[in-house]
């Protein structure tokens, strides 16, 4: 790492962005702890919470935190944009000079901020918290995040860091330098790395959930999944390329084989099944293929759309 410096105006503003979505349960025990954290280091701070449009009565306990702390700033959307989003509205307004991502189920430990500040004093632009432990979590659940994270690490030309969330800090440059990239199909660990910088890793035990359950099923996950493998490798095309020649030639040796069989032996047996298995197996193999195109076309008709990331309903600001 090089231009390692000790960053000595404590005067500096510390963000803290949590995005928010049907935590009534967790947001005040989530709340007391972070504040807990902020009031013993040494720099300023401000918290946004960004509402990512909540059903229950999340507005509420957001609204009563920000009457008793003033460093607090809430962003309520329009509508659910989903966590990605939301997240990029909480950066697009953070002011601080280091800005720390965190969910707010207490999943990722708000004490864990001190150590990330230590790493940004010793002059690491980007210090992220990488799991050793997900406790509370089913045996499922941890087995496809372990091999999402390596499939997408063989994958793609830029190294996403393994079993890492979104919890993190960033200072300002490499904050700035992501708020350029404006899709809209955002994966945001992608992203994360993609900019660069000096970054340096953490290691912590994920806690389980404080209350409530998680909003990420399988489904979402699924889709999670499908988007950062789509936005950062184009290997599934080059795989359905490669697997669509292999079969093609299969099949024009099997042709050779089928009519030089004719010819010596005859076949007077319709080969019917066996046809139809043919015409079934590469028909699938097209449909798999057209539908893997279908996902990276339908990201390139998004992005030509334009529209904005996220609409802001109302905000509160101290």
């Amino acid at each position: 790492m090089q231009d390692i410096k000790s960053n000595s105006n404590k005067d500096e503003l510390i963000s803290i962005v949590v995005p928010v979505f049907n935590e009534k349960d967790v947001l005040l025990e989530f709340h007391k702890r972070l504040s807990n954290v902020l009031n013993t280091i040494a720099y300023r701070s401000e918290i946004l919470y960004v509402n990512d449009g909540s059903t229950d009565c999340t507005i509420n306990v957001l609204n009563n935190i920000s009457q008793e702390d003033q460093r607090v700033r809430l962003y309520h959307l329009s509508r659910n944009f989903g966590k990605e989003i939301a997240l990029t509205a909480g950066l697009d307004n953070a002011k601080g000079e280091a800005i720390i991502v965190i969910d707010a189920d207490l999943q990722d430990p708000p004490e864990l901020i001190h150590d990330m500040l230590k790493e940004w004093e010793e002059g690491y632009q980007v210090v992220y918290a990488k799991r050793i432990a997900r406790e509370g979590e089913t045996i499922l659940k941890r087995s496809t995040a372990f091999l999402f994270y390596r499939i997408i690490k063989y994958f793609s030309k830029i190294t996403i860091p393994q079993d890492t969330g979104d919890f993190r800090l960033l200072s300002r440059e490499p904050l700035d330098s992501l708020l350029l990239l404006r899709e809209r199909n955002r994966f945001m660990k992608g992203l994360f790395a993609w900019i660069g910088f000096s970054q340096k890793e953490i290691l912590y035990r994920r806690d389980s959930r404080f209350a409530g359950k998680s909003k990420w099923d399988y489904v979402k996950l699924w889709n999670f999944a499908i988007d950062g493998i789509t936005s950062f490798t184009v290997a599934p095309l080059k795989i359905s390329s490669y697997l669509g020649l292999m079969i093609a030639f299969g099949a024009f040796l099997y042709g050779i084989f089928v009519i030089a069989k004719t010819l010596i032996y005859g076949d007077p047996v319709p080969g019917y099944p066996s046809l139809m298995v043919v015409i079934l197996f590469l028909g699938g193999i097209q449909l798999i293929c057209i539908g893997i195109i279908g996902e990276y076309l339908g990201r390139m008709f998004t992005e030509t759309k334009q529209r904005p990331l996220y609409i802001i309903k109302r905000s509160k600001k101290p």
